[in-house]
C-alpha cells in the first residue's frame, strides 16, 4: 500500500486504508488515519492534514501527558475526543513522554536497569488485561463507529503503542488478516526511523554516556510486544475473537456496523 500523503512532523501518520479486510473489502481510504501526536506538526503539514477533512481526532493520551506536550495543530473543527489509555503503576507510559519531549531521563534509571523490553512487554500485557485499558479501549472502537465522526484520526504520543493495539482492534474487527496487521505495525519502525535516530542522537548531546540501548526500545515498534498481547489474550480469554466480544463489547452488529462504514 502506497501512502499518498506524509506529515513531516508526525511522519508515522498514515492512512489505514487499502488494507484488506471481510470478504476481500479493502478497508476505505481517507476515514481511518493513525498517528502520533500533533503537537509536532509543521506549517507546511497544515494543508495536507486540512485535506483530510478530519471529523473527529481520538487522543489516546492521559491528561497528564497533553498537559506537558506542545498543543495539537488542527485544522477546521474536529471533535476532539479524549479516552485516555494510561496506567500511572506504570512508568513507561511518562518514559515515552518524558524521551519524546526530550526531558531529563535520571527518574527513569531504574526501570533503564531492569529492561526497557520487558517493561514495554508489560504494557502490551496491560492493554488487554487491565480492566481500565478495556473500558477505554472499548469507548474508542465506539468512537470510531460512530459515522458523524469520520474521517478520524487516532493518536496517542509516539503512535505506535496505544495507537497501534487500537489499530489491531480495528483491523481484527474489519477481518483483516494478523500477518498484515503486524506489517502495517512494524511501519512505524520505516516511517520515523530518522525522527528516533534525532532523538537518540540529542539526547546523547545532552547528557554523553547516556545508555542509548536502554532508551531504543520505547521509540520502536516490536515484534515481541505484539506477541505478549496476543498471549496475554490467548491466556486469558481464548482468541481474538472472544477478546473483542467478551472484553470489549464488540458484538456482530457492532462488527457489522464498523464494516459498513470502514471497508469499501
Amino acid at each position: 500500500m502506497t501512502r499518498q500523503w506524509s506529515l513531516t512532523g508526525a511522519p508515522n501518520a498514515r492512512d489505514l486504508g487499502g488494507l484488506v479486510g471481510a470478504g476481500g473489502r479493502p478497508v476505505r481510504s481517507g476515514v481511518l488515519i493513525r498517528a502520533s501526536g500533533l503537537g509536532r506538526l509543521v506549517d507546511d503539514d497544515l494543508p495536507t492534514l486540512g485535506k483530510l477533512g478530519l471529523s473527529c481526532v481520538l487522543d489516546l493520551r492521559a491528561a497528564s501527558e497533553i498537559e506537558v506536550a506542545p498543543p495539537d495543530r488542527l485544522v477546521g473543527e474536529p471533535t476532539v475526543v479524549h479516552v485516555p489509555v494510561h496506567d500511572p503503576e506504570h512508568p513507561v507510559f511518562t518514559y515515552v513522554s518524558a524521551v519524546m519531549l526530550g526531558h531529563d531521563l535520571s527518574a527513569y534509571e531504574a526501570l533503564a536497569r531492569e529492561g526497557t523490553t520487558g517493561a514495554m512487554e508489560a504494557i502490551y500485557r496491560w492493554f488487554v488485561a487491565g480492566p481500565a485499558a478495556a473500558v477505554a479501549f472499548s469507548r474508542a472502537v465506539r468512537t470510531v463507529a460512530e459515522a458523524s465522526n469520520l474521517p478520524l484520526l487516532f493518536h496517542c504520543s509516539a503512535g505506535k503503542d496505544r495507537t497501534g493495539w487500537l489499530s489491531v482492534i480495528l483491523l481484527t474487527a474489519l477481518g483483516v488478516d494478523q500477518e498484515a496487521i503486524l506489517a502495517d505495525y512494524l511501519r512505524t519502525n520505516e516511517l520515523a526511523d530518522g525522527v528516533n535516530d534525532a532523538i537518540l542522537g540529542a539526547m546523547l548531546v545532552r547528557r554523553p554516556g547516556l545508555d542509548l540501548e536502554a532508551i531504543r526500545p520505547v521509540l520502536e515498534a516490536r515484534e515481541s510486544y505484539l506477541a505478549a498481547a496476543y498471549a496475554e489474550v490467548d491466556r486469558l480469554h481464548g482468541g481474538m475473537d472472544a477478546y473483542l466480544r467478551d472484553v470489549l463489547g464488540i458484538d456482530d452488529a457492532l462488527r457489522a456496523t464498523l464494516r459498513e462504514r470502514l471497508l469499501d
